[in-house]
């Protein structure tokens, strides 16, 4: 993990931790990383509730709830389907009968090829919290492990952001 994302990743935990808040992940391009980064920080534990890596498209629907038809109609790398993804694990990972207080989700391409019309290096990350869900676009550029590592940190980005401003970020969550 690059210093940069674990600094942000502590960040997030020790902002998370002084609210009181849980966090539940779902990821795809990123593969486990976002969830790795977390948990490389002690104490983690006390936030994360845990991660669910949705890398074939059927389990973004079977397992996160994303619309099959949304899936079929656009792929999975789409900001709907990275705002159903964070939504859905918030739900999936909730302990006893309560959903994680906010969900971050990754869908995208690192490549070495484009996907579904999508170039390599686009990201859409989702960030949910209760009644609210955005998702933010990005073109990464660099090989496969950089638009990753970029992901990844974005992601933490976008999620201290939204507990910091006690909202979703982009006000009302759309593109």
């Amino acid at each position: 993990m690059s210093g940069e994302s674990s600094s942000t990743a502590s960040a997030v935990l020790d902002v998370m931790r002084e609210r009181g808040m849980t966090l539940a992940v779902a990821e795809s391009l990123t593969g486990g990383a976002l969830s790795a980064a977390l948990v490389e920080i002690p104490g983690a534990s006390d936030v994360l509730s845990g991660a669910v890596v949705a890398y074939a498209t059927p389990i973004k629907s079977s397992v996160l709830g994303v619309d099959p038809v949304l899936l079929a109609a656009h792929g999975p790398v789409h900001p709907e389907v990275a705002r159903q993804m964070a939504d859905g694990v918030r739900t999936v990972l909730a302990v006893g009968a309560r959903p994680a207080d906010v969900g971050v989700a990754t869908t995208g391409v690192a490549g070495p090829t484009p996907q579904g019309g999508q170039p390599v290096g686009r990201v859409h990350i989702g960030v949910s919290v209760a009644g609210s869900t955005a998702s933010r676009a990005f073109l990464f550029s660099g090989d496969r492990a950089q638009i990753r590592a970029a992901a990844v940190e974005a992601a933490l980005a976008m999620v201290l952001e939204t507990v910091i401003g006690a909202g979703v970020p982009d006000g009302n969550g759309r593109e």
